[in-house]
C-alpha cells in the first residue's frame, strides 16, 4: 500500500496523546553562515530522542488488540528500535528488536530501558530480516519495518505536517528542506506532509557517502543499490537501498539527493554542539552537514534542516567536539 496525504493526516491524530510537537527554530548563527534564513526541526527533541517514535506508535497503535499480546519484532541499529519499544510499552505490547552488536550503547541502553528483548546480530555477516522473520514466525509476532511500511511512513510523515503549521504560524515561505536519509521513510514522509499542506518547497535527502541509495535511485529513475564498504560514523543511515514503498513516495515528491562524507558529517556534529548548543548524533546530523558544506546556496532564500536524532556515542561526540569548528 502506497501512503497518502490522508494517511499523514490520520497518523498526525493517532499519535497526537504520545508524541511530542518539535519546534522549528530559526538560527541566527546558521541565517548569518549561509546569507539566508535557517529553521531547525528539532527532533531530537521528540520522544526517545528521534523522529522514528513517531512512525512507531503509528504502526503500533493500528494493531488490534486482539492481537498485542503476540507482541512486536523490529530490526534497528538503535533509533528505530528505540521507538518500537517505547510504543510497546505505552500500548502494553511485549517487543523484541534484532540489533546489530556494534549499536552505540547508549541506543541499546536506551532499547533496554523500555523493556524490549534484544538479539544482537553481526550486521557485516548476518541478515537482520531473516533473523526477524524466523522470529516472527515462531512467535506469531507483528513485524514492524524500520522505514518500508505505509503506516510508518504516514507517521513520519507527521514531521512534515508540523513544518508546514509552523512555517505558517511565522509567516515565511519554506524554498528548500534538507531531511537525513536511510531507507526514507522520514524524507518521504515529511515530503508527503508538506506537499499536501500545500507547501511547495523543494525536499531533499541527505545521506553518507557510499550509502546514498535514494539518491542514486532518484537519478536513476528506479531503485539501485549503493556501494556501501567502510561503514560510516552515521550508524543510523547505512541502509543500501531505499525501500520499494519509499521510492513509489520519493520519485514523484523529491528533489534531487545529496551525499555527504563522514569529515562533514563530524563537522556538523561539532558546530550544533559549539555553536547551537544542541547534541545531534552524526545521522541526525546530515541535513546540516549538507548545509554547511554548501549543497545548495541558501542566499535569500528560505530552508528548513530536519535534526532527526540526537542518540549520541557521547565518547564518540566529546572526542569531536573537542576539535576546532
Amino acid at each position: 500500500m502506497i501512503p497518502t496525504f490522508a494517511d499523514v493526516q490520520a497518523a498526525a491524530l493517532r499519535i497526537a496523546p504520545h508524541a511530542i510537537r518539535t519546534p522549528l527554530v530559526e538560527s541566527w548563527q546558521l541565517n548569518e553562515r549561509t546569507g539566508g534564513r535557517v529553521f531547525l526541526k528539532l527532533e531530537i527533541l521528540q520522544r526517545t530522542g528521534s523522529f522514528k517514535f513517531r512512525g512507531a506508535c503509528n504502526r503500533l497503535a493500528m494493531i488490534a488488540e486482539s492481537e498485542r499480546s503476540k507482541g512486536v519484532v523490529a530490526f534497528s541499529s538503535g533509533n528505530h528500535a528505540q521507538g518500537v519499544a517505547a510504543a510497546a510499552k505505552l500500548f502494553g505490547m511485549p517487543a523484541l528488536i534484532v540489533m546489530p552488536s556494534d549499536a552505540p550503547r547508549p541506543k541499546i541502553e536506551g532499547t533496554r530501558a523500555f523493556g524490549a528483548e534484544i538479539v544482537a546480530y553481526d550486521r557485516v555477516r548476518e541478515d537482520r530480516e531473516a533473523i526477524a522473520a524466523r522470529i516472527c514466525a515462531e512467535r506469531g509476532a507483528v513485524l514492524v519495518k524500520p522505514f518500508d511500511q505505509a503506516e510508518i511512513i504516514a507517521g513520519q510523515g507527521t514531521v512534515g505536517l508540523e513544518i508546514a503549521a509552523a512555517a505558517r504560524h511565522l509567516g515565511i515561505t519554506l524554498d528548500e528542506v534538507l531531511v537525513p536519509c536511510s531507507g526514507g521513510g522520514l524524507v518521504s514522509g515529511t515530503a508527503l506532509g508538506l506537499k499536501g499542506s500545500g507547501v511547495d518547497a523543494r525536499v531533499h535527502s541527505v545521506e553518507p557517502e557510499n550509502f546514498d541509495g535514494l539518491k542514486r535511485s532518484l537519478e536513476a529513475g528506479q531503485r539501485v543499490q549503493a556501494p556501501g564498504g567502510k561503514l560510516s560514523i552515521a550508524d543510523a543511515l547505512m541502509a543500501p537501498i531505499p525501500g520499494a514503498v519509499v521510492f513509489e513516495v520519493a520519485k514523484h515528491l523529491l528533489a534531487p539527493g545529496f551525499a555527504v562524507s563522514d569529515a562533514e558529517l563530524e563537522r556538523a556534529v561539532v558546530f550544533a554542539a559549539q555553536k547551537l548548543k544542541l547534541l545531534v548524533e552524526p545521522g541526525g546530523a546530515a541535513g546540516l552537514a549538507a548545509l554547511l558544506a554548501g549543497r545548495i546556496d541558501a542566499r535569500g532564500r528560505t530552508v528548513a534542516v530536519v535534526l532527526s536524532g540526537g542518540n549520541a556515542e557521547f565518547g564518540q561526540i566529546a572526542e569531536m567536539i573537542a576539535k576546532p569548528v
